[in-house]
């Protein structure tokens, strides 16, 4: 048994079924659980001797609204001719749901890295929001302090609600943004726009200006050495 197989046993008999093991590459370790048991798992993740995950260096929202069903949605570009979000020919991405409707309850996400500085390892932890509507987890600040900002900012971007977050406001957009902007279903070119108005002698707010756009058009290029003009002078090949 490798290092890492076994580190992964002492995980699951420490957690005792409140997570699972998910699929993740093959040097990591990622580990799921149900909202009702992530402070738990925190806890003992943090506490364990055996695991004793110190640090948290990361937090961050995910938005799975279409993740493994569909491309990236564009106005023009082909629907085949790229990759983007879905894997060809039969495979699925790490995560995926099997049917076509996403279940309830599975489209935002909270997931911490951590990091054990005793132990040198990293381990990854995911727990989904039970309301898709309004998303709504337990805060990590009180398990780890580092949690605080990050939450802050899955907030933000994502509108991910945490309970018991000391201090949950806006961390990166205006005061007055509306909506939050990571969320897939968030118009890429934005609702509003914002410009100085020297007659006003304030920042205003008006109606979004800029084009919707492609983001990844397909473009066919026109082959000038097969013009049929130039193919004409030069005449046969020479046998």
């Amino acid at each position: 048994m490798t290092d890492l197989a076994a580190f992964a046993a002492t995980v699951d008999e420490v957690l005792a079924g409140s997570a699972q093991r998910v699929d993740s590459l093959p040097d990591e370790l990622a580990y799921e659980c149900e909202p009702a048991n992530l402070l738990a798992v925190a806890t003992a993740l943090r506490d364990h001797p055996a695991l004793r995950f110190e640090m948290m260096v990361d937090l961050a929202g995910v938005d799975y609204l279409d993740y493994g069903r569909t491309e990236w949605k564009t106005f023009s570009a082909t629907g085949s001719g790229f990759s983007r979000g879905v894997t060809r020919q039969g495979g699925r991405p790490l995560g995926a749901v099997e049917s076509e409707e996403r279940p309830s309850g599975r489209r935002f996400a909270v997931v911490a890295q951590l990091l054990s500085i005793s132990g040198n390892r990293r381990l990854r932890l995911r727990s989904f929001c039970a309301d898709d509507e309004e998303p709504i987890i337990d805060s990590l600040v009180g398990v780890w302090a580092s949690a605080n900002w990050f939450e802050r900012e899955a907030f933000d971007l994502f509108g991910i609600l945490f309970r018991g977050h000391p201090d949950l406001r806006r961390l990166l957009t205006d005061y007055g943004f509306i909506g939050h902007p990571f969320r897939k279903d968030f118009p890429l070119i934005g609702n509003v726009e914002v410009r100085y108005d020297p007659v006003k002698q304030r920042v205003v707010y008006e109606p979004v200006s800029i084009e919707s756009r492609t983001l990844v058009p397909r473009v066919i290029r026109h082959d000038n050495r097969y013009d049929p003009a130039l193919i004409e002078a030069r005449g046969p090949a020479n046998g």
